[in-house]
């Protein structure tokens, strides 16, 4: 492994409109799956994989969040007035998050198997990387609907559609971020960069994901736990 990430950056901001209406009073983070709320079973990853700094960026119900995160070990990166996305979040957070490579998770999905950030850390490369995307193909993505994001070429880069559907797991390096000039902005825009640049590289999970952004998907994760989800 090459140039190991130590810092961990947490989406929880987001509105939740999928999960609606469970997030009409509560943010999706704090959603309960298996008894236990979202952000519980991402930081339970966290916690294994041993990070040296931890960091949530929060919006939506930010109290709420603060709340439930006192005490835990976790730096908050609070997007006020408006809503960062994810990688104006992620740029906002960087002087919270130690120099270097970061991992990034989504709170909204549920894992059964290796520690998807140390899958992605040990297929990380600097040398010839910016940003690593773990992925999984689309017939093992539960939970999620409709085709994939990416495809895998040979020497391991990602290009724009195909098969594989992202996780929400990635390593990315902070000079990915330079040169955009919005405060907000979705980090779709740096991986179209990193692509054409050939600097965007993919792994592959070899576990058990579900998607848990919509409501059916609470369901799902809870079967795939339990170890009876009999997708292939």
């Amino acid at each position: 492994m090459r140039d190991r990430p130590d810092a961990v950056m947490l989406f929880a901001a987001g509105f939740g409109t999928r999960m609606r209406p469970l997030t009409d009073h509560l943010p999706k983070p704090l959603i309960p799956v298996a008894g236990r709320a979202l952000i519980d079973h991402a930081l339970d990853i966290v916690d294994d994989y041993g990070a040296t700094r931890v960091v949530a960026n929060l919006h939506y119900m930010a109290d709420a969040l603060a709340a439930h995160l006192s005490g835990r070990g976790v730096a908050l990166s609070r997007e006020t007035p408006r809503i960062l996305d994810t990688g104006g979040g992620l740029r906002q957070a960087l002087p919270l998050l130690c120099p270097g490579p970061v991992l990034s998770m989504n709170t909204d999905a549920v894992w059964h198997g290796p520690n998807p950030l140390r899958v992605a850390a040990q297929a990380w490369d600097r040398a010839r990387m910016d940003a690593l995307l773990l992925c999984l193909p689309a017939h093992r993505a539960v939970g999620h609907s409709g085709p994939g994001d990416f495809s895998l070429g040979r020497g391991g880069q990602l290009t724009r559609d195909g098969g594989l559907v992202f996780s929400g797991v990635q390593v990315i390096h902070p000079d990915a971020l330079n040169n955009i000039c919005d405060a907000s902005f979705s980090l779709n825009v740096v991986w179209d960069r990193l692509a054409a640049s050939g600097r965007l590289f993919g792994a592959v999970y070899p576990g058990a994901w579900c998607d848990v952004g919509h409501p059916d998907g609470i369901k799902l994760a809870e079967q795939m736990i339990g170890g009876v989800d009999d997708r292939p």
